[in-house]
């Protein structure tokens, strides 16, 4: 690792009350040295205490830029496990770049992407799950998100994968004992003694696993696909629940021919909103790419909202609709509630008896708490309960994952084989630096590199 000292503006560039610029490495101190002036005069922060607070000003060739607050925290106790001052200043985006320069030209150089929590990393200050839990927090965009990556930010997760990596190292520790010193390490029956061990750690290690889509939405938000024929009324059901008139109503049928993506808080709840084109058989070659990416769509939907103009009977449209959700997570929006319907309520609960159906209002708005309790209940199921349990929440952590419990599960087949013990650790090695790879504690420069460059400037 580098061992020079790095620099950024550590707040949103805008015109805010407070900014900070924030400086760490072995020359942190004696920069900021170089262009503070504390109120107190003769005051140094090379001679202060660490985690104190300084009065004063930033001063570059005798001219004052701005009146400050100078944080010192030296290391190792400090966010980067290295020598850190934060200087606060006003918010102005003028004043902050001043400051920032006047640090670059004093000895800085400015920090890459996500430097700050890199450097965290590698100094062991935290793993590198914890590390991909703060940009977590940065982006997080609803409570639940919010909670789950603190929670890995504690520790939650690489608390459970260095649990597991133990008892693997131990008993492969064990084997190579055996084969040194059968004598003092016996191995009679060590193949059925292994796999009772390796039995409840893959068990562990499939729960977490089945966590993942639970993660994905709550990190990500739920898919949320609306579905419907022509003119059902999925669109004013979409600018209902954004509460804008953001997709074009009229009475045209196909006025929607692409998708519209749209993401709303549900009281607490991230919903992903995709408004598609009706679903209907039509020759024209556009709405037909329209009515293809809506059956996409909804493929790939963590919940669908399926919504049917009850003043007209069920056709071929909607048997095909129908049949793309059988077995998907919906809710039916038996819609026009408002006006004389000729469509049975019962129809629609026979053809699909495991969904919910709400009768609906999408223009005066009947139904719309309804529908919200009706999500809300799902959110909270046996399926889509978000507690204190630990989640994966990245497609990097569930893919080690995977493959580390495929080699576990390669051991198991070997000791049923009855394959010699020393075939045992090939695979538990295998699993052991996968498992790695989510703490960081086998992990290649290019990784680090590629994680941390999705952090923003000052982090």
């Amino acid at each position: 690792m580098d061992n020079d000292t790095i620099a950024a503006i550590g707040t949103a560039m805008s015109h805010s009350g407070i900014g900070i610029v924030r400086i760490s490495g072995p020359e942190a101190i004696a920069i900021a040295d170089e262009i503070f002036e504390a109120k107190r005069q003769g005051k140094k922060l090379k001679d202060v205490a660490t985690h104190t607070l300084h009065y004063g000003h930033i001063v570059k060739d005798g001219r004052i830029i701005d009146e400050v607050l100078v944080s010192v925290m030296r290391g190792p106790r400090s966010y980067t496990a290295e020598d850190v001052v934060e200087i606060n200043c006003h918010g102005g985006i003028l004043v902050m770049k001043k400051i920032l320069d006047a640090v670059i030209e004093s000895g800085a150089r400015p920090a890459e992407a996500g430097e700050f929590t890199k450097r965290a990393f590698l100094n062991g200050r935290m793993d590198l799950s914890q590390a991909e839990a703060v940009i977590d927090i940065i982006n997080s965009q609803n409570d639940f998100a919010l909670k789950s990556a603190v929670k890995q930010l504690s520790g939650s997760v690489s608390e459970k994968i260095r649990e597991i990596r133990s008892k693997l190292l131990y008993e492969m520790a064990y084997i190579e004992s055996a084969l040194d010193d059968p004598e003092h390490y016996p191995m009679d029956h060590y193949g059925e003694e292994l796999a009772g061990k390796l039995k409840p750690l893959i068990h562990e290690m499939e729960k977490l696993a089945e966590t993942a889509d639970d993660g994905r939405m709550l990190k990500e938000g739920i898919k949320t696909v609306i579905l419907g024929k022509p003119n059902a009324g999925k669109s004013s059901l979409l600018n209902l629940m954004v509460g804008s008139e953001r997709a074009i109503v009229t009475d045209i049928e196909g006025t929607t021919r692409d998708t519209l993506e749209e993401h709303i808080l549900l009281d607490g709840i991230s919903l992903n909103i995709v408004d598609t084109a009706g679903i209907r058989q039509t020759s024209d070659v556009v709405e037909q790419i329209g009515v293809e990416r809506a059956k996409s769509q909804a493929e790939e939907a963590d919940l669908v909202l399926y919504v049917v103009d009850a003043t007209k009977p069920l056709d071929d449209n909607d048997r095909e609709i129908i049949a793309c959700i059988s077995d998907k997570k919906s809710i039916i929006l038996f819609n026009k509630s408002d006006l004389d319907t000729v469509l049975a309520e019962q129809e629609i609960r026979q053809m699909l008896p495991q969904q919910s159906v709400v009768v609906f209002s999408a223009k005066d708005g009947t139904g719309f708490d309804v529908l919200k309790d009706r999500i809300k209940e799902m959110f909270y199921s046996e399926e889509l309960k978000f507690n204190d349990e630990i989640y994966l929440t990245s497609a990097r952590h569930k893919a080690a994952l995977d493959s580390a419990y495929r080699s576990l599960n390669l051991v198991l087949e070997s000791i049923d084989a009855g394959m010699p013990e020393d075939f045992f650790t090939i695979d538990m090695m295998s699993a052991y630096d996968q498992l790695g790879y989510i703490t960081g504690e086998s992990v290649e420069d290019d990784l680090v590199n590629e994680i941390f460059s999705k952090f923003c400037m000052g982090k």
